[in-house]
């Protein structure tokens, strides 16, 4: 019963859903978005809706308990009877009451992820341990079922209830509407993930029809809609036949897995989130962009500014400076410097709090050792570049190099392809040892680039006319991403021209969906890869 976004259900489902929306007033507009965001999560996910709506009053009322704490001490430290350093205690325990309200309302809603999602993980990383100790007994397997975006409306719940603490936004009053935030329909499946100050009141306010808008809200999901069902749902043929049987590969071969790998996966998530913001934009809300073109990076960390650039500034926000400006890491850092010296001492606190957020990154992805490894794989290499920018800036001066030369450019580029696709063998592999295997596998027998005409291409499940479709599309997609880089946005150069072009084109991209998408059963399409996260 459930139903994709870029399926046929869908299409007629947000067809009625922007219909009803702009037939009824504007000030019950967000009612519309609230039952079509319910509705779609039912169909998605049935009864798990319930944890959905559990998390939504649980997330609600602490927000709520938190608000009234600090409206009761405004009262309280208002009274001109108290002394400065009466003001200053009371400031300190409100303070201290709002801290222990929002720590629970987060460990509850940490505890429902934890549970739903990754208790057979601890389970069976405990029992691994207990095997190894000779234990008698072993701690159950549950099959428990994953509500639907779980992983990104968690975040959003931890967010919301620590920007009220930090007092940056005023708790909701609206219990509906603060479950329009949580459970926005475009945006819960894989996200970006918003924050309350940005997003909230866009969807509460309603808005009036725009041409112009909803067009260009319409251009964003043809575009998406092309990415997934052209490149990705392609590419991801080939993909599983290489990882799924690596045995029978090596060398080369291997490396174009990984590479295939972080294309399929950039198509599928950017495709997704184009979706989600072109049905946003076509009512009036601005989702956060959360791509910016990552394989133009030129480090390992600036893609990671580039790539789930809402995951990114989120565990910004929540995790690194909280952790590297802490008392107990401020102290490390001191202390690290008598022994370790400025430089690293100094910078100490820092990459401790990094590495920290990049296993939080791979552990957020799946409940398996594999996407932690994916997650510290790249904390490694940022750390890395961090420290050897001084010994880069020798070798570039000794050589010669010019930062700004268009050759070092394209090094860097392509220094950072690698670094990250080499990762993806454990993002995409069965598991941890599976990924090491690839690795061995594909250097200790080198194989040559040869295999692009040997016939291999040709057993990877697809034809060489889907080959050069994808060639085309990723030839159309590196132009675009060129454009963007460069500052030129496309969409204003369409909407410049005239009305009959315009939906020539809108016409022909629907052709093109409906001739070279890849397709199942009723106009169905393969699931999008971050769903399951």
């Amino acid at each position: 019963m459930a139903m994709s976004i870029v399926s046929l259900k869908f299409s007629v489902f947000l067809a009625a859903v922007f219909a009803l929306y702009f037939a009824v007033p504007i000030k019950y507009r967000w009612t519309v978005l609230l039952a079509a965001s319910w509705v779609f999560y039912w169909i998605n996910s049935g009864w798990l809706t319930a944890v959905l709506v559990l998390d939504i009053g649980i997330t609600f009322f602490f927000g709520r308990w938190i608000g009234r704490i600090y409206e009761k001490g405004e009262a309280e430290i208002s009274n001109d009877a108290l002394t400065k350093k009466e003001k200053k205690a009371a400031k300190a325990r409100i303070k201290n009451r709002g801290k222990h309200v929002m720590t629970a309302g987060i460990l509850l809603n940490l505890a429902m992820l934890l549970v739903l999602k990754y208790s057979n993980f601890f389970a069976s990383s405990a029992n691994s341990v207990l095997g190894k100790f000779g234990a008698g007994f072993q701690l159950p397997m549950l099959n428990l079922l994953l509500p639907l975006g779980i992983s990104f409306y968690t975040l959003q719940a931890i967010a919301y209830l620590t920007d009220i603490y930090r007092q940056k936004i005023k708790a909701d009053t609206s219990f509906f509407k603060f479950a329009l935030f949580m459970s926005f329909f475009p945006q819960i499946i894989q996200g970006p993930i918003p924050r309350y100050h940005q997003l909230a009141g866009q969807l509460a306010e309603g808005h009036t029809f725009d041409y112009d808008r909803f067009t260009r809200g319409i251009q964003l999901i043809l575009w998406g809609m092309m990415k997934k069902l052209i490149i990705a749902d392609r590419l991801a043929i080939p993909v599983a036949e290489l990882f799924d049987n690596y045995g029978k590969y090596h060398g080369m071969v291997l490396f174009f897995a990984a590479a295939l790998y972080g294309i399929q996966v950039y198509t599928d998530f950017s495709g997704g989130m184009d979706i989600a913001r072109g049905i946003s934009q076509a009512v009036g809300v601005n989702l956060e962009l959360n791509f910016r073109q990552p394989y133009f990076s030129t480090s390992v960390e600036d893609f990671w500014r580039r790539w789930h650039i809402t995951l990114g500034s989120w565990m910004k926000d929540y995790v690194f400076y909280p952790l590297s400006l802490s008392k107990t890491f401020v102290a490390i850092g001191k202390k690290s410097r008598k022994v370790l010296g400025q430089f690293i001492g100094k910078r100490l606190p820092s990459f401790l709090a990094m590495f920290i957020v990049y296993f939080l990154v791979g552990f957020w992805h799946g409940p398996s050792w594999k996407y932690i490894a994916y997650g510290l794989w790249n904390g490694i290499f940022i750390v890395a570049g961090i420290l050897l920018t001084d010994v880069y800036g020798r070798i570039r001066s000794a050589l010669r190099i010019r930062d700004d030369a268009f050759s070092w450019k394209v090094f860097q580029m392509c220094r950072t392809f690698v670094i990250i696709s080499l990762g993806r063998f454990f993002s995409r592999a069965d598991g941890f040892r599976a990924a090491l295997t690839m690795m061995r596998r594909m250097l200790v027998s080198w194989q040559s680039p040869a295999f692009l005409l040997d016939g291999t291409m040709a057993k990877l499940g697809l034809s060489s006319a889907n080959w050069m479709l994808i060639l085309v599309s990723l030839l159309v997609l590196l132009i675009v991403g060129i454009l963007h880089e460069r500052g030129i946005e496309i969409r204003n150069g369409i909407a410049a021209q005239p009305l009959i072009f315009r939906w020539a084109l809108y016409l022909s991209a629907i052709v093109i969906l409906l001739i070279f998408g890849m397709y199942g059963p009723e106009y169905d399409s393969a699931s999008f890869i971050y769903g399951k996260f």
